[in-house]
C-alpha cells in the first residue's frame, strides 16, 4: 500500500522546517535563505554609484561612500515601501506595522550588500589604501559577491555545470561591464 501524498502546502512546510537556518552572518552578508534577489540588486547599485559619480576627477572615497550608503538607503526605502504597497493590495487590507517591519526585513539585503563597498572605501579615505585602489577594490568586492550569489543560485536550483557556468558567466559579466563603464568614464 502506498503512503498517501502530503496536503497542499504540506511539502513547503515540511522543507521549511528540514531546511537549515542561515547564521545571522551569513544572512546579513549574503542573503536570507533561498533569496538572492535583495544581494545583487544592492550589489549593482553600490557599483553603479560607484562607476558613475568615481569616474570623474580625483574622487573623494568619504563622499563616494556616503553616495553608496545614501543610494542603498534611499532605495531600499523605495523597496520596502513598493512591496509594502503591493503586500497590502494583494492581501486586501491596510498595511500594518507588523507587515512593514517584515517587508523591510526581508530587503534589508539591498543596504547590507554595499557594505563591503562603504568599508573598501572608507579606508581609502583613512589612508590605509590609496584612493583609487580602494574604489578598484570595491568594484572587485562587487564582482565577487555577483559571483558568490550566482553560485548561491545554481546551488539551489540544483543547476549541472554548464549551466552554472552560464549563470555565474553571465553575474560577473554584469560586473564586470560596471567596472567598464567606471574605467571608460575615468579616461
Amino acid at each position: 500500500m502506498q503512503a498517501p501524498s502530503p496536503k497542499k502546502g504540506e511539502a513547503e512546510r515540511i522543507a521549511a522546517v528540514s531546511e537549515p537556518k542561515p547564521r545571522r552572518i551569513d544572512r546579513l552578508l549574503f542573503g536570507s535563505g533561498r533569496s538572492i534577489g535583495g544581494t545583487v540588486y544592492g550589489t549593482i547599485l553600490a557599483m553603479s554609484v560607484i562607476a558613475a559619480a568615481g569616474g570623474t576627477g580625483s574622487p573623494d572615497p568619504w563622499r563616494l561612500a556616503g553616495f553608496v550608503a545614501s543610494s542603498a538607503i534611499v532605495f531600499w526605502f523605495a523597496h520596502v515601501y513598493a512591496s509594502g504597497l503591493d503586500e497590502s493590495i494583494r492581501s486586501g487590507r491596510r498595511l500594518d506595522i507588523v507587515s512593514l517591519e517584515r517587508v523591510a526585513r526581508h530587503e534589508a539585503a539591498i543596504p547590507l550588500a554595499a557594505v563591503p563597498a562603504i568599508v573598501a572605501l572608507s579606508l581609502g579615505a583613512l589612508g590605509v589604501l590609496r584612493e583609487s585602489r580602494a574604489i578598484w577594490l570595491a568594484l572587485a568586492l562587487g564582482v565577487a559577491t555577483l559571483g558568490v550569489q550566482a553560485l548561491r543560485y545554481s546551488q539551489i536550483e540544483e543547476l549541472g555545470r554548464s549551466k552554472t557556468l552560464v549563470v555565474v558567466g553571465l553575474n560577473v559579466g554584469l560586473g564586470l561591464v560596471l567596472v567598464g563603464l567606471k574605467a571608460a568614464i575615468s579616461h
